[in-house]
């Protein structure tokens, strides 16, 4: 990372306490009111908004993506087709971010910023996993990322990996596995919103500036406020994550004082359009909702443009913020399979936005047939182009595909069908059940009755036909196993009381214990109960039984988690009120793994241990 070129951070940190900021944000003037062009209904149009404006404009360019995931191979099935289209992979991400920067240039749209909105890391595939996400921090300086906010994800590891990660050097147990050392990233990571408890300071810049022409354009990064109720609280022990609207605007205040009167936020917080219609379109906004609306609405209006992450949906839109006026709002899907290109004009006299438009762009790796169709191998998956991998990407990618090969191809068990993640309506799902049956079996020894999985921690469904590795049909690989569990969360088991596990079942539901959002947990064999959503909080779980016994609240059973779910994850505070804690060799992936290998060929879970009443 050229830290020389944010320069404005040592001032702005000197100028970053409340009372500073509030003066700042007290002498403020109020920006223009821009008008949105609206397309006609059902058209397939970018967005654009034009802002109030009557100076000379110059014109830049930025090229964005969100939730990488250390995606740096093409997504498997239809996580790897965009609207039809075969898409994804680092080598050709690599490919279509050069060719969109050189149309770009060659048609005078100005100089291209490479910017993304958080989780380029973590959940990531063993290709990456495997050697702690270096290799996917190397491939986004390939690339051509510049600046991006940090996500909920960059801190799977905890705050001391992410800022290894950032500066280089090598991990701390497993030194540089490469053997080449490792640099860290050169782009900038921004985390305005998570400040140290004791100094009240970002971990990692918060704010970068970039002048277009001689006009500054101020970014402001960061990851969502709730963050640390879904990664592992151990990690993140010593921060905390503050308000998006709060921190945004107060790090948006102190650039407009310094004359950055055009902002752009890279939020890690996102939304998603909703049916109809039942396929939305690439850059539409079709019915659109969730937590980057309130968010975008309270912004000052020099923020014409965020770009957000972490639902892993595509849009373009234009939304009100806190003046009144459109704010431009995209994300780019996830996994590398879309880029979104913005075009944007700066008012050279008054420094601030005067247009900006939108378009998500495929990163489209496969090959066409003549009818237009897509070719495929004699698996059914699609059959890449050679022509648009970038080399220089790839041979990155291929050395350390090279080197994770002999560990993702080894085969684990076997499968008697696909088992899927899919919840049905009573929320649990086969591979769910799976998991938990493999928890359980993986902490007998410590006395384990019952498991319990969170769903958010199941990454991927175990596909019966792939045959990346060259396996049988139904066979699975490391890899494969990998993909569903990537986290390396501890095992544990707790001892609970029957009311303290009924109160853990209760937290699954919002309103009870602090609990925010729905989250079911997944069940192991033998153990079964009733829910009803529409019931009052405290009162939504019922008929809770083990081997048909039921469960007695004052009894005392043993209980396994991962460990994130034990430290209070997903919300579950009453999961951090368990006794006698014991800890079972490895991780959950090798409870996994060992489930397969000893019960193979392994059927899909019955997914009936839970009962919906309502």
């Amino acid at each position: 990372m050229d830290r020389s070129r944010n320069r404005l951070w040592p001032v702005l940190r000197a100028l970053a306490t409340p009372a500073a900021a509030l003066a700042v944000a007290i002498a403020l003037v109020p920006g223009s009111v821009p008008t949105q062009q609206q397309p006609p209904a059902g058209a397939l149009t970018p967005v654009n908004v034009s802002f109030q404006h009557g100076g000379r404009t110059v014109k830049g360019n930025l090229l964005s993506y969100n939730d990488f995931h250390g995606a740096i191979d093409p997504p498997a099935g239809s996580g790897g087709l965009v609207t039809g289209v075969p898409a994804g992979g680092v080598e050709y991400l690599a490919t279509w971010l050069k060719k969109l920067r050189a149309e770009a240039r060659s048609e005078g749209r100005g100089r291209s910023i490479t910017v993304g909105a958080g989780d380029l890391i973590g959940a990531t595939p063993l290709v990456s996993a495997a050697f702690h996400d270096e290799p996917t921090i190397e491939l986004m300086d390939q690339v051509g990322l510049e600046i991006s906010s940090v996500g909920n994800h960059e801190f799977d590891e905890g705050v001391t990996e992410l800022l290894r990660l950032n500066r280089g050097g090598c991990h701390p147990v497993d030194g540089c596995q490469d053997g080449d050392g490792f640099a860290g990233a050169r782009f900038t990571y921004l985390a305005a919103n998570t400040v140290h408890k004791r100094s009240d300071l970002p971990i990692l810049p918060p704010v970068e500036v970039r002048l277009v022409d001689g006009v500054p354009v101020g970014f402001v990064g960061m990851t969502l406020e709730a963050t640390p109720s879904i990664v592992n609280p151990a990690g993140i022990a010593d921060v905390k994550f503050l308000d998006e609207i709060e921190t945004a605007n107060k790090w948006g205040g102190l650039l407009r004082a310094f004359g950055v009167k055009s902002l752009v936020l890279l939020l890690h917080e996102g939304g998603q359009q909703n049916p109809p219609p039942a396929v939305p379109g690439l850059s539409e906004c079709a019915n659109f909702s969730g937590p980057v609306v309130d968010i975008v609405n309270g912004l000052r209006p020099e923020f014409g443009l965020v770009v957000s992450g972490h639902t892993h949906r595509y849009y373009t839109c234009a939304l009100p913020n806190a003046h009144g006026a459109q704010t431009v709002v995209t994300s780019a899907g996830s996994n590398g399979t879309l880029v979104t290109d913005i075009d944007y004009a700066l008012d050279k006299r008054t420094g601030k936005f005067a247009e900006i438009t939108a378009r998500n762009v495929i990163v489209e790796n496969g090959v066409r047939n003549a009818d237009g169709s897509w070719q495929t191998d004699p698996a059914g998956a699609p059959v890449r182009n050679p022509a648009l991998a970038d080399p220089a990407a790839k041979r990155i990618a291929d050395k350390y595909r090279t080197a994770v090969a002999p560990i993702a191809n080894r085969i684990v068990g076997s499968i008697t069908a696909t088992i899927s993640r899919d919840a049905g309506a009573n929320q649990e799902s086969p591979l769910g059940d799976v998991i938990a049956d493999a928890q359980l079996a993986h902490t007998q020894g410590n006395g384990a009755q019952i498991a319990l999985m969170n769903p958010g921690g199941i990454r991927a469904s175990l596909p019966y036909d792939s045959q990346a590795g060259g396996e049988a049909p139904g066979q699975i690989t490391y890899g494969e196993t990998f993909t569903v569990q990537p986290f390396n969360n501890l095992v544990v088991t707790q001892t609970f009381t029957g009311a303290q596990l009924k109160d853990v079942l209760e937290q699954q539901f919002a309103g009870f214990g602090g609990q925010t959002t729905q989250r079911v947990l997944q069940v192991s064999a033998g153990f079964t109960y009733s829910f009803d959503s529409t019931a009052a909080a405290g009162s939504r779980v019922s008929d809770l039984a083990l081997n048909g016994t039921p469960i007695d609240p004052a009894a005392t059973y043993r209980v396994t988690t991962n460990d994130f779910l034990a430290n209070g994850g997903d919300g579950f505070s009453n999961l951090t009120l368990g006794t006698d804690r014991t800890t079972a060799p490895g991780f959950d992936i090798d409870a996994l793994v060992a489930y397969l290998g000893a019960n193979s060929p392994v059927a899909p879970g019955p997914a009936d241990r839970i009962t919906r009443l309502g």
